[in-house]
């Protein structure tokens, strides 16, 4: 991953005003790279000068994700460790804003951007200044200096003596840089086998994965969605799926495109991920639909296929294949056995067992984390 210390300590300060202690239970690896305000500036020009050729936007949140993971592969970002340094962060830091303050005003044009009050902070005629964000890092290093740890040490020492480790995704898998709708994804590998490389510990301590995915598709930003519904007229199934379903993106705010379940998609999440089972939430978002479409493959010049091609350029020219289901009346909300779903519902269930190959071990039915089917612990599994 990289971090935001800015956005973390923003994240804490909610928790401790919600009155959760987090500061003693928090590690943060020394190996972590960081996210700096010239990043941010980064990631928003590009989009805007994206936005400006009339070419499609990649879609980020624009909080400098991928410049900060461009520094990570380019071996030059600063880490956490460095914060506790000055003298060596003070150098490093200067170095990257020769190189990145030379991108944003001779390539991107920085200096002639409407900038929002917080980057503008940093900046002078487009260009991120010194003080300012070294200052604000020193600040914030000492803030943090107690949660730095060898996080690989204390997993693999906590494994060792029987703690049991749950290790939870950011992305979905088609953000994947390497598997997932490339160019329209994330800027790391956010697949099940990176929670290994990324965390420090042995792939053999993967020992049950579970794949979490809503009982119909969703996504932000852009990039092809074969299944995508016109989600923004009322009154129709798409409609439907946004409105109940509150799909807003949880960083931006953007509303969520909406779409029917993809199995096809799945199946290739199951393929690259190994999932042991499923966790499929929001099924109450369905209630009320008369009929449910089913996507089970794609054609694809000329041909069918049972499961998702890799990239955005095959993806887009895919038409899905759908299989058509009742839907129900009744509703699913809090339902907490598996038994008591509606018929309908339960058929559904087992109609997305049946395409993908994946068993589903969990069911949720609300918002509330008591309105959950649990078919499989995933620590017994």
């Amino acid at each position: 991953m990289v971090l935001s210390v800015g956005k973390l300590f923003e994240e804490i300060a909610g928790l401790e005003k919600a009155g959760v202690e987090v500061r003693s239970r928090l590690r943060v690896s020394e190996a972590c790279p960081l996210i700096l305000p010239f990043h941010a500036a980064i990631d928003i020009a590009r989009e805007a000068a994206k936005e400006k050729a009339g070419t499609a936007k990649i879609g980020t949140t624009g909080r400098g994700i991928g410049p900060a993971y461009e520094d990570k592969i380019a071996r030059r970002a600063l880490r956490v460790q460095d914060l506790k340094y000055p003298e060596r962060f003070a150098t490093k830091l200067r170095e990257l804003l020769d190189l990145h303050n030379h991108l944003l005003t001779t390539y991107l044009g920085s200096a002639d951007m409407a900038w929002d009050e917080k980057i503008a902070t940093y900046m002078q005629n487009g260009a991120i200044q010194f003080e300012p964000v070294y200052a604000e890092a020193m600040a914030q290093a000492e803030l943090l200096k107690p949660m730095i740890a060898d996080v690989s040490r204390e997993l693999n020492e906590a494994h060792q003596t029987g703690v049991n480790l749950l290790f939870e995704g950011a992305q979905g898998t088609l953000l994947d840089i390497d598997h997932g709708t490339y160019p329209f994804v994330t800027s790391s590998n956010c697949v099940a086998g990176n929670a290994a490389a990324g965390a420090g510990v042995g792939p053999g301590l993967l020992h049950y994965v579970l794949g979490i995915t809503k009982a119909y598709c969703t996504r932000v930003g852009g990039g092809p969605f074969p299944t995508e519904l016109d989600w923004d007229k009322e009154g129709t199934p798409g409609w439907h799926m946004s409105t109940v379903g509150a799909e807003r993106g949880t960083t931006t705010g953007r509303a969520r495109r909406c779409g029917w379940f993809d199995a096809a998609l799945l199946k290739r999440s199951a393929q690259v991920n190994g999932l042991s089972g499923l966790c499929i939430t929001k099924l109450d978002v369905l209630d009320g639909l008369a009929e449910l479409k089913l996507c089970t493959g794609y054609e694809l010049d000329g041909e069918t296929i049972d499961i998702l091609p890799m990239g955005a350029d095959d993806i887009a020219r895919c038409t899905p294949i759908y299989e058509t289901l009742p839907g129900w009346s009744d509703s699913s909300v809090g339902v907490t056995h598996y038994e008591n779903l509606p018929v309908n519902a339960q058929r559904y269930l087992d109609r997305i067992q049946e395409t993908t190959g994946v068993p589903i071990h969990v069911v949720s039915t609300s918002p509330d984390r008591d309105h959950t089917i649990l078919i499989r612990h995933p620590y017994h599994a």
